[in-house]
């Protein structure tokens, strides 16, 4: 009888760890079906074109300059409390910020500004000084900059819906888009933000130009306004000193790859969208090469500067050639 119970229980063990191996082979990406590997990348997929044929003012491009002002989050989400690490992140708001704010009123430009929730409760002066200056935009930026897939979909809900109700509280009124911490996007990102009825995505990298994001082959309304890494200014002037991220590369390098960025963008009628970050952006000589890279793109006379909402109502109402 003993025997007999042994033996069933093996043959129990042998098939339980049988059907975890045949699982742990099926999840593996080189055994999918062709099926599977379609549903996974359909998920979040690029949809129309929406480049309108004109834009406002009979303007060739429209240039979008964001500004995600992460100051501290970075530190605190990885629970890097060094003073020294921090204070980087205060930076952004102490000195870098009325930087930028008195260059965007030189050239009287809108721009947005991507906030973590954590930083807005940090500096509510900084939200004020850029909501007195009457044409900028805030957005949405995540919670403490995390790491949204790394979350379960309940915890993504969750934080989004407490960074999206913390920067309505504070700016008066619904934040109309947002850019995800890091540019992270979960198979969950696309849902939540159509819960929380934004109008517009700018994290993904599918294109240049705007476009209507699908979800499993369907058009969602909700607007991407695309990025890349080499419009952005971390990949250039970001430093670790724990790390190899020690970038050696000067503004005027960096201003050659974006005027050559923006060159295209004029010549094709369609689309400008630059990521800054203060803490980055915001030192003397690369606010010199901003100011330059402004000059140049307001010489050409038929840019249209706007903010991110702007140009995503826009081409949500006027896309599409």
């Amino acid at each position: 009888m003993k025997a007999r119970k042994f033996i069933c229980l093996t043959f129990l063990l042998f098939a339980f760890f049988s059907f975890l191996s045949s699982r742990t082979q099926e999840e593996k990406p080189w055994l999918w079906s062709l099926d599977r590997i379609k549903q996974a990348v359909n998920k979040v997929r690029a949809g129309q074109d929406l480049t309108p044929t004109e834009w406002p003012g009979g303007a060739r491009v429209a240039v979008g300059l964001s500004f995600d002002f992460d100051a501290e989050t970075n530190a605190l989400r990885d629970n890097n409390l060094s003073p020294g690490i921090l204070s980087q992140g205060e930076y952004a708001a102490r000195t870098a910020l009325p930087r930028i704010l008195a260059l965007l009123d030189k050239y009287n430009l809108p721009a947005t500004f991507f906030f973590p929730a954590v930083t807005a409760l940090l500096h509510p002066q900084s939200i004020q000084a850029i909501l007195a200056k009457k044409r900028h935009e805030i957005g949405l930026h995540g919670w403490i900059h995390e790491r949204n897939s790394l979350l379960s979909e309940a915890e993504e809900r969750d934080v989004m819906r407490r960074s999206f109700n913390t920067l309505k509280e504070m700016i008066g009124k619904n934040p109309a888009g947002i850019r995800t911490p890091s540019w992270d996007f979960s198979p969950s990102t696309l849902k939540i933000i159509r819960e929380l009825g934004l109008i517009y995505d700018s994290s993904l990298m599918a294109d240049e130009r705007p476009y209507e994001i699908l979800e499993d082959g369907r058009p969602t309304g909700v607007i991407e306004l695309p990025v890349e890494w080499i419009m952005d200014d971390y990949p250039y002037f970001g430093f670790d000193r724990y790390s190899a991220v020690r970038p050696h590369i000067s503004p005027e390098d960096v201003l050659s790859i974006w005027k050559a960025e923006f060159d295209q963008a004029y010549a094709e009628k369609t689309l400008f969208i630059l990521t800054m970050h203060p803490k980055y952006i915001g030192h003397r000589s690369r606010m010199v090469m901003l100011e330059e890279l402004i000059k140049y793109m307001k010489s050409k006379g038929d840019v249209w500067f706007a903010t991110h909402e702007a140009i995503a109502r826009y081409v949500k109402e006027k896309g599409g050639r």
